[in-house]
This record gives C-alpha cells, structure tokens and sequence, in this order.
C-alpha cells in the first residue's frame, strides 16, 4: 500500500506493481478487459464509461513495446503459443528472408526480447493528466490527478533486418508539444481503420480470473507494418525518456464474452 494517496490511486499503483485482483473463473464486477480479436464483436459486458478524446487532446504519458502482439488480427492472426511471450504473430513473418531475420553483423544489442523476424505491438499511451512523458505508467497520473482518463493507441509492427523498413523514431516522443499537448511525431495512419473500444490495461500480471480495474479507451490498427531492428535498438540505446530496453510480456487473449465489451 502507498500512503497519502486516494482510493483511485491506490488502485493504479496495484496495477503498477503488478498486482492483480483475484477472481474464481472469470472475473466478476470487473468493466471490460483487454485484449481481445478485433475481428469479432462478442463482448456482452456494458460497463460504461466514456470514451477517451482523441490522443492529440490528451498528453502523451509512456511508449512501450510486448513481444508478440497482445491483441489478434486481421494481419496478426499466427499463434505464438502460451506464456509471457505468447500472443500472436504477423501473418507476413512467413514471407521473410533470412536476411531480413538475421541478426545485423556485428551488432551489440540495445533492446531486450525482440530479434529480427519477431513481432512487437507497441503502445501509445494517453492521459488526461497534466504531466510529461516519462518512465513506467506512474507517469500518466500525478497527486493532482490520480484518476486518468486514459487512451493507448496501438500499431503491432513485425521486425525486420532492413534499415529500408520504417524508422522507429519517426514514431517517438523527441520532446514534441502540439497545441500545448505531449505527442509522438507521427503514430502509422496507412494500417488500415483502428477498430475502437473500452478496455482495460494489459500485460502478463492480468488474466481472464486476474482482471485490471483501470479503464482504458483502445485504438488498434488491424494491419502490421514492417519496422526497422536497427531503429528500434537506437532508440533504446539513445536514452529515450520512458528509459525502455526490454520489450514486455504480453496478457493472453480475453476471450470470455462478459469480459468484453461490444465493439463499437
């Protein structure tokens, strides 16, 4: 427990430490979950709360990148298996060369957990707090604002040994302000329309009988694109401000349909 803060904010730093509620079978009083197939409207759990703004009115808090994408389809429809870094694949990983899988010779790597030819889903994380980018998800909120309206923006990306392929820090933080609002350079607009929902924050502390108590507007493109290894490792050899150098595990898909909300 962390003193002198409010209830809300207790329950974002459970989450912070990896904390998770409990629950027999499925969770039960829990708003909806992430993540889930975006290809399929099953959810029956209508919880509501209201949508987040778009991400360019709110602050951009924290970038980071899972293993393996999170969420399925419609270009990550491969399964990767079980365990914390399970999920799924880019359905284009088949098509690579072994050049393209290969590590870039001589290369001393800067990131952890991701090589070439692995699919990474990365995640733009949105407050409505009055704060600056920085480490962890403790830096979405504040004192004076312990109970975030929050949006992530997701684009999954399979990696690739190829300095043509999209450059990651095109797609970072670098210090950018617009209209007075924290924000990534650019986050990919060609991966076809971001299918939107209610959800909740991911990652292997949480599971379908281990729910997340945080409310979280989602924004998931349906297309991977393909991203540049030599980037990704710059950018995490460079001293970004969110301090990342290991890509994260990932929460099995939420497939339960009162764990889930309808699409919208």
């Amino acid at each position: 427990m962390i003193s002198g803060l409010p209830r809300p904010a207790l329950l974002f730093s459970a989450f912070l430490i990896g904390t998770a509620v409990q629950g027999q079978g499925a969770c039960e009083g829990f708003g909806p979950q992430t993540p889930r197939d975006i290809t399929e409207d099953t959810g029956t759990n209508t919880q509501l709360f209201p949508l987040a703004p778009p991400s360019t009115k709110m602050n951009l808090c924290n970038i980071h990148t899972h293993t393996n994408a999170e969420h399925r389809g419609p270009g990550f429809t491969v399964s990767a298996g079980d365990g914390v870094h399970g999920g799924f694949q880019c359905d284009d990983t088949e098509n690579l060369t072994e050049a393209q899988m290969a590590m870039p010779e001589g290369f001393e790597p800067a990131i952890r957990n991701v090589v070439p030819g692995d699919t990474i889903e990365v995640h733009w994380v949105h407050t409505s707090c009055q704060v600056s980018p920085g480490p962890g998800l403790e830096s979405c909120l504040s004192d004076a604002c312990a109970n975030p309206t929050l949006r992530v923006e997701t684009q999954v990306f399979l990696v690739v040994n190829d300095e043509t392929a999209l450059d990651f820090n095109d797609f970072t933080y670098g210090g950018n302000v617009v209209d007075g609002f924290h924000q990534s350079k650019a986050i990919p607009d060609n991966t076809g329309e971001p299918v939107v929902f209610r959800g909740s924050t991911t990652g292997p502390s949480f599971s379908e009988a281990s729910c997340s108590p945080l409310q979280v507007t989602w924004s998931v493109r349906p297309q991977c694109a393909r991203l540049s290894y030599q980037s990704l490792n710059a950018w995490a050899a460079n001293g970004n401000v969110f301090e990342e150098d290991s890509s994260h595990g990932i929460r099995a898909l939420v497939t339960t349909p009162e764990l889930l909300a309808p699409l919208n």
